[in-house]
């Protein structure tokens, strides 16, 4: 049964089908998606959404390219909207437009349409593709957050970093261990969550790092975690900064004696891809050079180019708030004549590469933000005759008391999670109540969902609010507010829901 020639009468029972919705922010277990690929299949559709829930009703408008999407709970929904938030979705590199609908259930007509919708979900699950599971979030299970990546035809040095930049596109990117096995350059890369490494193997399976080589070959590891000592060229945990660096071998002169790069230089048994998509990969990492490199020396600095910023709302004291979750920020430059753009100076490069990881593809005062490394070693103080709004744009925080990594061994180096819509507050004073806060946030023009105390700590609590945007601007906000005269309040993602 084909569903997109089900004809609707009406959506919510009262309100004839209208395709055109106005963008809303509601919440709704019935999402919205617009700008399908015109033969969009309904098993191509559902795909996006069993990540995240069981799909319970689907309503396809092929003359359109339209659909309506029915999760089996209003909590998979916004699951799936704020994870599509921070990573474009797309059928068969097609972006999508995701929403939520202003209806809140679908009705149909034609049930025998909505009938083919089990034998769809199964043919996803027994074709190894993203599924429900017994509560609706589950996932097949042998696929797990924790992928296995072989680079077969590694002409050119693949880094830790390089492949960090490449699949944090996808999702919060915590763990890397990198080997080699077999003569083979591989390694294991753990994701915050599963759904991210679905997206990230099912966009990079078979693509090339560079054009003509360095072919990336993707499956699902058996661990479920991975188990990182040290930080240095080899493993990284990203949020663990404190770990030490151990003892590297000796680099090994990787490719030195290859020819000049080009056709002639590769059998002719390569496979014909095009190399990833210029809005999936950095420009840097499309062309290689004609000769093959070492690691370039900016790959290991701290300094990130923050870019899609509005010029209007963004600050150097809003970036270190923002930027500070991940590591101490120690400078943060708003570039004078690209105001747009700004350099944010870490403590260190695994500091770096966990904010970037993090934050990379996040919503700020609207925009979608762009977190890429920068090739400058570090932050520049403006020169003794610089105007007073050059001035205003650099800060250098070194000393600040806000810095949450500054003591060795700290819990916060347990509790980095990517942004989300729950807030984890703490240093909350005993006569604060949960009226006292919700007012806090709500008059700061925020939307508080749910509030709940830790039963055994009630200096901490969970805050939910209506999206993750809404998160990150309440924690730029409002961490460090004043709650009494010697207590300010401590704001953190969390990764519970209440």
């Amino acid at each position: 049964m084909n569903m997109s020639s089900a004809h609707l009468s009406t959506v919510d029972g009262t309100e004839p089908f209208c395709v055109s919705e106005r963008a809303q922010s509601v919440p709704s277990r019935v999402l919205h998606l617009r700008q399908l690929p015109a033969d969009v299949s309904e098993p191509e559709v559902i795909d996006l959404g069993l990540p995240f829930g069981h799909v319970t009703k689907l309503i396809t408008q092929r003359s359109t390219n339209q659909a309506f999407l029915e999760m089996a709970s209003e909590e998979a929904a916004v699951r799936l909207v704020n994870y599509y938030t921070s990573v474009t979705p797309t059928i068969r590199n097609q972006p999508v437009f995701i929403q939520y609908s202003t209806h809140r259930e679908l009705k149909t007509d034609n049930q025998r349409a909505q009938a083919a919708l089990p034998a769809i979900n199964a043919a996803s699950v027994h074709s190894g593709n993203m599924v429900s599971g017994a509560e609706g979030r589950g996932l097949a299970p042998a696929q797990g957050p924790v992928l296995r990546i072989i680079v077969d035809y590694a002409f050119y040095p693949v880094t830790l970093e390089v492949l960090q930049q490449i699949f944090c596109k996808f999702g919060s990117v915590l763990k890397i261990i990198t080997f080699t096995r077999n003569n083979q350059f591989q390694a294991l890369l753990e994701f915050s969550d599963t759904a991210h490494a679905h997206h990230a193997k099912a966009a990079l399976d078979g693509q090339n790092i560079y054009n003509g080589c360095c072919t990336l070959r993707i499956d699902f590891s058996k661990l479920s975690v991975l188990n990182v000592k040290y930080n240095n060229d080899k493993s990284r945990d990203f949020t663990r900064a404190d770990l030490p660096t151990g003892e590297l071998e000796p680099p090994a002169a990787f490719g030195a004696a290859l020819p000049p790069y080009g056709a002639a230089a590769f059998p002719h048994t390569f496979p014909q891809h095009t190399g990833l998509s210029m809005a999936t990969v950095p420009a840097s990492l499309v062309s290689p050079p004609r000769v093959a490199l070492q690691v370039a020396p900016s790959a290991v600095h701290s300094v990130l180019l923050v870019s899609n910023l509005d010029p209007e709302s963004v600050s150097p004291r809003c970036l270190f708030i923002l930027f500070g979750v991940y590591g101490d920020v120690q400078r943060v430059k708003i570039l004078f004549n690209k105001k747009e753009n700004a350099l944010v100076q870490m403590s260190d490069v695994t500091q770096a590469q966990l904010a970037m990881s993090h934050l990379n593809g996040q919503r700020l005062h609207g925009n979608v933000i762009r977190v890429t490394l920068s090739k400058h070693p570090m932050v520049q103080l403006p020169r003794g005759g610089a105007g007073q709004e050059e001035q205003a744009l650099t800060r250098d925080f070194t000393g600040s008391a806000l810095h949450r990594f500054k003591k060795p061994g700290s819990k916060n180096f347990n509790n980095i999670f990517p942004p989300s819509a729950t807030l984890h507050l703490s240093n909350i004073p005993s006569l604060v109540t949960e009226e006292v806060l919700k007012d806090l946030f709500s008059s700061s023009g925020f939307t508080v969902k749910a509030f709940k105390f830790f039963q055994k700590d009630r200096k901490m609590a969970l805050m939910q609010l209506a999206s993750v945007e809404e998160a990150i601007a309440a924690l730029i906000a409002l961490h460090d507010h004043q709650l009494d005269h010697n207590q300010h309040l401590r704001v953190s993602f969390s990764k519970s829901t209440i």
